[in-house]
């Protein structure tokens, strides 16, 4: 007989969007919500007046620019599962902050634009999913709309992404001809009734293939080219297997529109009913950790500060990997530091309700005070020799300064805690002045607005003149020319800035017994090596 934490496993879905900017993500997450029930009023991205804020983008940036610049992490119920939805950033510049988020994940939904098919984000999201063997369910995003032929489509997936695909949700129509969705496996018909703007729940009817009435809906020309593709998309293409669904071998793919609600609701139901729960999770550095009822084990994958300014808090977002939470219990953290759980919080948007307990594929909020950061274990038991996160090196260096050197210590708890969350890297001179390390502009950006918004400090940004970093063992800090900068990170770290990449293979070249790590993962079992030796 399985047991209750078995059973409360079995409930969880943990998943998260990826798509290319402007494919439709916030919009997709919204219309989920709406028809899991968790908000009555879907709003549209860059809202009118009169219409709701989107629920995930709770940014004040992210709300005026219409796009996700951060992750956010949402629970709610649907027909007696638990759903935790993390809304990643859509924008290229955080694929740092995306990369983490898709660890702390059991599948994907893949959006993809039915007019633009496969576009480069997609890809390299993509990629970190394979990286890590993580099932992807398809959604071909805006039928309502002119899109590319069905077949061509499916088949840029397969050639670009080298993934079969398995059609379960067969269009009627693109643009404004589209008419709702064939159910392949149910052999049914969904027609939709469209209203003013999408954010309510449509009505549905389900009707035969063969009844009159499907006909006399549209003109005989549609209707016999969606017969014969549908015809060849039941013979021709593969059916639908599970076990290679939750191998990652295959990918169903769905067609609709999530701004006007075409077969979102029926997507919903067939991620309860096909996609997985969680089950045993494989780490950046290969370590595979299993579900075990008796050891509990978490790990920091986001770290966000004052998400509410009455609350002015720092909140580390965990992810669940084995073991059952309970409010209130102790666990180890990775500095073997032991700490008491007593402030756990579930989010949806910028609300916030406390947790009496949590299971596998969970994510909370844990109030941090100050003793939490990226990549932290949480455990009980033997300390786990895992390293969880990745962090990668930056291709874009400012130096940063406040306007108003009156305010250098609000400077420096907004320098302290928004680098906490991972959204850039801090590194500091020896004279304790500090540059932001980033992978795209937009960092810098969002940096500068969020010290300005949530500490009142105005910041004057300077460029330097680099282009590339890695991490150095602190005994070969002499080892490079004035060309090149030495700098800390916040862990005291050595790191190297090199002009250009040109610069930095010339280097290797040149000097080869100097190493050069990529992460300071790498540093850190190079040392551990060393160690062991």
């Amino acid at each position: 007989m399985q047991s209750e934490y078995y059973k409360e496993i079995e409930k969880r879905r943990s998943f998260a969007i990826i798509a290319h900017p402007d494919a439709g993500k916030t919009t997709l997450t919204e219309k989920l919500l709406l028809y899991g029930g968790a908000i009555q009023l879907a709003g549209h991205v860059r809202a009118k007046k009169d219409r709701k804020k989107t629920q995930s983008d709770w940014m004040k940036l992210e709300q005026e620019r219409g796009i996700s610049i951060t992750t956010s992490a949402m629970q709610f119920e649907y027909k007696g599962f638990i759903l935790n939805l993390l809304d990643t950033p859509g924008h290229e510049d955080f694929s740092e902050d995306t990369y983490r988020t898709l660890m702390a994940v059991d599948f994907a939904i893949m959006l993809i634009d039915a007019a633009k098919g496969v576009e480069s984000q997609t890809i390299k999201l993509f990629q970190i999913c394979r990286q890590r063997n993580i099932p992807i369910i398809t959604f071909v995003n805006k039928m309502d709309l002119p899109a590319k032929d069905p077949f061509s489509l499916i088949d840029e997936v397969e050639k670009v992404l080298q993934i079969s695909t398995v059609p379960i949700l067969w269009p009627i129509g693109s643009g404004k001809d589209f008419k709702g969705v064939f159910h392949i496996q149910k052999n049914q018909i969904y027609l939709y009734e469209k209203n003013s703007n999408g954010s309510y729940k449509l009505p549905v009817t389900i009707k035969n293939l063969q009844d009159q009435e499907i006909k006399d809906l549209m003109e005989a020309e549609i209707y016999n080219n969606f017969l014969e593709s549908l015809d060849i998309a039941k013979n021709v293409l593969p059916e639908f297997d599970i076990k290679k669904f939750h191998n990652a071998e295959i990918s169903p793919i769905y067609f609709g529109s999530a701004l006007t609600n075409f077969g979102v609701e029926l997507f919903l139901e067939e991620l309860i009913d096909y996609c997985p729960s969680p089950r045993e999770m494989k780490f950046s550095d290969g370590n595979i950790v299993q579900i075990s009822e008796n050891r509990f084990l978490a790990f920091v994958f986001k770290m966000q500060a004052n998400m509410n300014k009455f609350h002015r808090d720092r909140v580390a977002f965990i992810r669940i990997v084995s073991g059952k939470f309970v409010r209130g219990m102790e666990a180890e953290i990775s500095n073997k530091r032991s700490i008491k759980l007593t402030s756990p919080v579930s989010f949806f948007g910028q609300k916030r309700n406390t947790v009496e307990e949590a299971y596998p594929g969970d994510i909370i909020g844990l109030i941090n005070p100050g003793v939490f950061q990226i990549g932290n274990i949480l455990y009980t038991g033997e300390k786990p020799d895992i390293f969880p996160l990745p962090q990668f090196p930056p291709e874009i260096f400012n130096r940063i300064f406040p306007v108003d050197t009156s305010k250098i210590k609000s400077f420096k708890k907004g320098i302290e805690e928004l680098s906490e969350e991972g959204i850039i890297q801090i590194f500091s001179f020896e004279d304790g002045s500090f540059i932001l390390g980033a992978v795209g502009q937009l960092q810098l950006e969002v940096f500068k607005f969020r010290l300005r918004e949530e500490y009142g400090v105005e910041c004057k940004l300077e460029t330097l003149p680099f282009e590339c970093s890695r991490w150095i063992n602190e005994e070969d800090k002499y080892a490079f020319s004035s060309y090149d900068l030495i700098v800390k990170d916040k862990k005291g770290n050595y790191i190297v800035l090199f002009k250009t990449e040109f610069r930095m293979k010339n280097f290797q070249k040149k000097k080869p017994n100097i190493k050069l790590f990529y992460s300071p993962m790498e540093l850190i079992k190079h040392k551990t090596s060393l160690k062991k030796a």
